[in-house]
C-alpha cells in the first residue's frame, strides 16, 4: 500500500502481478467518483506501458497491465507494481487538471412506469409514503451520472437518486427483464441483460442498453449523464415496434 502526493488519502495496492488498485477513499461520493473518472481519462490518454484495460468503480480504479511489457519499460523499480506505481505517481499531479473535462450530453432514457412493467412502484411509494405519480416525478426530474458500470455487462449504476426515494433491497433475488428500471439504497439503475436482481422496479425502457453487436455495446459508461422521460404504454410499444 503505497500513499499518492498531492491527494493524501489515494493508496495503490497490488492484486497480482499485472493488476493495480487505485483507492481514492472509502464512501459513495460525487467528488470521490470525480476524482476517479478524472484519473481514468486521463491514464487512457497517457497509457502507462502494457496497460490494456482500466476499470473505474465507485471509489477505485483497477489498472491491468502486461508484465512483461512494462518490466522493459524504462520506468523506476525492479517488479512491475514498482513501475506501475512509479507511472501513477507521476501522472497523479497532473489529475486535477482532468476534473471538469470530460463532461458528457444528457443521454434521455424513455421509460413506462408501473403496471407489469413497474411491479414494484406501489412498494416503493407505500415505503416512501409517496403517491406513485410522485415516485415517477422525484425519479424522472433528476439528471443522473453514472458511477461506475459492472454487476452484469452494461449495468451502470447511477448516482443522483433523491434521497426520498431510497428503499432496501429485496431479500430475495428475482428474475429481472433487459431493460428493468430499478432502485436500490441510494442507487438507481437500468438492467440491459435478463439476470437474477434484487433492485425495487419501478418500470422498464424499450432501449436496448447493451448489444455485443454494437461498436460500443454498452448504451453507458462512466461519467455519463443520464435523464428519464416517462412515456405510456403504447408508446413503449411503438418504439418497441410491437
Amino acid at each position: 500500500m503505497i500513499d499518492l502526493p498531492g491527494k493524501s488519502d489515494l493508496q495503490v495496492y497490488p492484486i497480482n502481478e499485472g493488476a493495480v488498485t487505485i483507492e481514492f477513499g472509502k464512501t459513495i461520493d460525487e467528488d470521490i467518483v470525480n476524482r476517479v473518472n478524472a484519473f481514468d481519462r486521463l491514464l487512457n490518454e497517457k497509457v502507462l506501458p502494457g496497460m490494456y484495460q482500466t476499470v473505474p468503480a465507485y471509489a477505485s480504479l483497477t489498472v491491468f497491465f502486461d508484465l512483461l511489457t512494462i518490466l522493459d519499460a524504462p520506468l523506476p523499480g525492479k517488479t512491475g507494481f514498482d513501475k506501475a506505481r512509479a507511472y501513477l505517481l507521476g501522472l497523479n499531479e497532473q489529475a486535477s487538471d482532468f476534473e471538469e473535462a470530460g463532461q458528457s450530453e444528457i443521454i434521455t432514457i424513455p421509460v413506462c412506469y408501473g403496471g407489469v412493467f413497474g411491479y414494484d412502484l406501489e412498494y416503493v411509494a407505500s415505503h416512501t409514503k409517496l403517491d406513485s405519480n410522485d415516485v415517477i416525478k422525484l425519479h424522472s426530474e433528476v439528471v443522473y451520472k453514472v458511477c461506475m458500470v459492472g454487476f452484469t455487462p452494461g449495468f451502470a449504476y447511477l448516482g443522483g437518486l433523491n434521497p426520498a426515494l431510497e428503499v432496501p433491497r429485496k431479500a430475495t433475488p428475482v428474475k429481472v427483464s433487459p431493460g428493468a428500471v430499478g432502485i436500490a439504497g441510494s442507487q438507481t439503475g437500468v438492467y440491459p441483460l435478463e439476470t437474477p436482481g434484487g433492485w425495487q422496479i419501478i418500470g422498464r425502457t424499450p432501449m436496448r442498453l447493451f448489444d455485443a453487436k454494437r461498436s460500443q455495446p454498452s448504451l453507458l459508461k462512466a461519467n455519463d449523464k443520464v435523464k428519464f422521460e416517462p412515456i405510456s404504454l403504447s408508446e413503449f410499444e411503438k418504439y418497441s415496434g410491437g
